[in-house]
């Protein structure tokens, strides 16, 4: 579909009230006058940030989260150009609700709010303060409920959290009660705003950005999730398997402010029940769950996920995509190699130009013509970019590839033919693997994994979304944990993921976006990327606890010797194995590091006939046919012998920085 032809629901809320007013302009204009100059294209830095208004607002949420007889209030912290007030002009606003400005600080410095000797805001972290409010936006960064210089409790991402958010957007809209303390009984208004609102943020603060979209508050016009969840129980668990050996009290524990700690045991203990580390669906997640209220979202999306990002996985990204596209929600994405970055820190200069040119486009109304550009981004290879009219690109085709045995126990093909009755391969859980070590070995006989590889392709093969793969297998003991990984076998130039910095590396040297002044610095460390050259590259995977066969959400003790099949969801990710490499992809047990054992060690015996992979390849059937026929290029990947890669993955347990 044309660019330009890529109309959607959200388009159609603001093209028709534009269209009549405009007629109207025209109906009504007198004789002989002249047409009005055309909206600018561009804000500028006109303001002084130094002169900016910075104060603080404590807004009232409606709910009492600590049951301390009193409606909570968040705490929000404003800074915000000083001379529209004085000409009686509104402002819109961007704005970043987090649980961490007190507890863990946000961005690559992990900057934290500052306050002067009276509690007014001097320091923001991040550079959204310095950068836009010079150029008439207000920046508002909200505590969330419980933390910082917030009442209530932390609830990860329920109703707390997100109406933290959702309050303060209906403050900015005069719906909802703002005071000027804590325990005050003195109101705020936001005379000075003009409703237009634009929430960003990443891991907790972009999934808390997600969850009040999906509320569908009225005045919410865009928002930027980066490395953002859509799912809490997709956080802690993938189809029953458990990652991270731990809960959202941990999470909520660890970001509350000392006071909130002592007073929110009760919430904290309805955390724990509420999210039994058996893998069961419960009401708890439900509530956690913003995918099904897409169809509620009003906002415009720019997502930005890493594609490698171990912490908040593709996945989260992936369905929530595909639930806004299939509302007809305006949307965007970048898509890069790194793992739970910001792009500030993998793209800076092209990053605050986008973002600049959206929220002039979104909050300010400016006709840039950024809704019309590439639909996507997406990072080939480290600081290389390619974009997409739209995505995952038209002529995307979820196409079968079924694996069959080969000459050695382990080891066999890839492709459309399917496997003869009966035809079998076996594994035995090893909970110390990961899946870097079962890719070092695709092409060996090993016994703690199965791998299935495609001839060297002759014309490069692009996948694009989300994949899934089906496994019929038949269990040794009562439980069993399953991972499915997909691996383009060659050398390639890759950024450095599981390295600390995640694909980056930090650098002294600073650059400045944006105005400062004695308290808030615009200037922030320069990164670069760091890079590792590896014979392989993991790039999508997905994982699964057996005993959910019959259904996602909940599990039950499996019956040794019997079969069971089950379908793993791959995470969403967009990679091209060039010619001369193979696909390959691989089934074994524990993914060390990434989801815990199961209770048991099972060896599981893999049905081929019944197994297989529905993944998204760019021209379907015919581009896998071009793609593995003809003569390839000469490999250059070492033939015998592990394959380099990147280090083990590093397990996180908390969605931050």
């Amino acid at each position: 579909m044309a660019i330009r032809a890529r109309v959607t629901r959200n388009q159609w809320r603001t093209l028709v009230p534009a269209a009549l007013a405009a007629l109207m302009a025209v109906l009504v204009q007198p004789t002989g006058a002249q047409a009005a100059p055309a909206a600018p294209a561009e804000s500028k830095p006109v303001y002084s940030y130094d002169a900016a208004i910075r104060e603080s607002v404590w807004v009232d949420t409606g709910i009492d989260g600590d049951s301390d007889g009193r409606t909570d209030r968040v705490a929000v912290d404003i800074v915000r150009p000083r001379e529209p007030a004085q000409q009686g002009r509104r402002i819109p606003v961007i704005m970043d609700a987090s649980p961490y400005y007190s507890c863990c600080g946000r961005g690559n410095e992990s900057q934290k709010k500052v306050y002067d000797a009276s509690g007014k805001p001097v320091q923001f972290p991040l550079f959204y303060d310095n950068y836009f409010v010079p150029r008439g936006y207000a920046a508002v960064l909200v505590d969330l409920a419980g933390t910082n210089r917030s009442d209530g409790c932390v609830d990860v991402g329920g109703r707390s959290d997100i109406q933290s958010a959702k309050a303060v957007v209906d403050w900015l809209n005069g719906r909802a009660r703002g005071y000027s303390s804590r325990t005050g009984a003195t109101p705020v208004t936001a005379r000075w705003s003009t409703g237009a609102v634009g929430m960003i943020g990443k891991s907790y603060d972009g999934t808390v950005a997600n969850g009040v979209a999906a509320t569908g508050v009225k005045g919410l016009r865009t928002i930027v999730p980066i490395g953002a969840i859509s799912s809490w129980y997709d956080y802690y668990f993938a189809e029953g398997a458990p990652l991270y050996d731990s809960g959202p009290d941990w999470l909520s524990d660890y970001v509350e402010s000392p006071e909130a700690r002592a007073r929110c045991g009760a919430v904290q203990q309805r955390l724990v029940d509420g999210a039994p580390r058996s893998g069961d669906w419960t009401r708890l997640w439900s509530e956690r769950d913003y995918v099904p209220d897409a169809d509620k979202v009003r906002a415009s999306v720019f997502a930005v996920h890493g594609m490698q990002d171990l912490n908040v996985r593709a996945r989260h990204f992936g369905q929530w995509w595909d639930a806004l596209a299939e509302e007809g929600v305006e949307r965007k994405v970048w898509l890069s190699q790194t793992g739970h970055v910001d792009p500030f820190d993998f793209r800076r200069g092209v990053w605050v130009k986008t973002l600049h040119r959206w929220f002039d486009h979104y909050l300010l109304g400016h006709d840039n013509g950024v809704e019309d550009e590439p639909m996507a981004d997406i990072e080939r290879a480290p600081d290389q970019w390619s974009t997409d009219g739209v995505w995952p690109p038209g002529g995307t085709r979820a196409t079968t590839l079924r694996p069959r045995t080969g000459e050695a126990p382990g080891v066999g093909t890839l492709g459309l033919k399917p496997a003869r009755p009966g035809s079998a391969e076996s594994f035995t859980d090893d909970p110390k693997l990961s899946e870097t070590d079962w890719a070092a070995q695709t092409d060996t006989s090993t016994p703690g994994k199965v791998g299935f590889t495609t001839r060297p392709l002759s014309k490069p093969l692009r996948l694009s979304g989300s994949g899934k793969v089906t496994v019929t297998a038949t269990p040794s003991t009562s439980s069993a944990h399953l991972s499915a990984v997909l691996v383009d076998l060659g050398p390639s130039t890759i950024r450095d993921y599981a390295a600390s910095g995640e694909g980056i590396t930090t650098l002294p040297e600073r650059t400045c976006w944006g105005s400062s002044n004695s308290g808030d610095s615009a200037c922030f460390k320069e990164t670069k990327a760091k890079t590792a050259d590896v014979d392989h590259t993991l790039f999508s995977r997905g994982w699964a606890d057996l005993g959910n066969y019959a259904s996602e959400y909940t599990g039950r003790p499996l019956t040794p010797g019997e079969k069971y099949t089950i379908t793993l969801d791959l995470h969403a990710s967009d990679h091209v194995v060039p010619a001369g490499h193979r696909l390959a992809l691989i089934v074994a047990g524990t993914d060390a590091g990434l989801i815990d054992p199961p209770a048991s060690t099972p060896r599981l015996r893999l049905d081929l006939a019944r197994t297989s992979a529905k993944l998204p390849l760019v021209g379907g059937v015919k581009a896998f046919v071009r793609a593995t026929t003809g003569v390839p290029p000469r490999a250059t990947a070492p033939e015998d012998g592990p394959l380099s890669g990147v280090r083990d993955p590093r397990a996180a347990r908390i969605p931050s920085a």
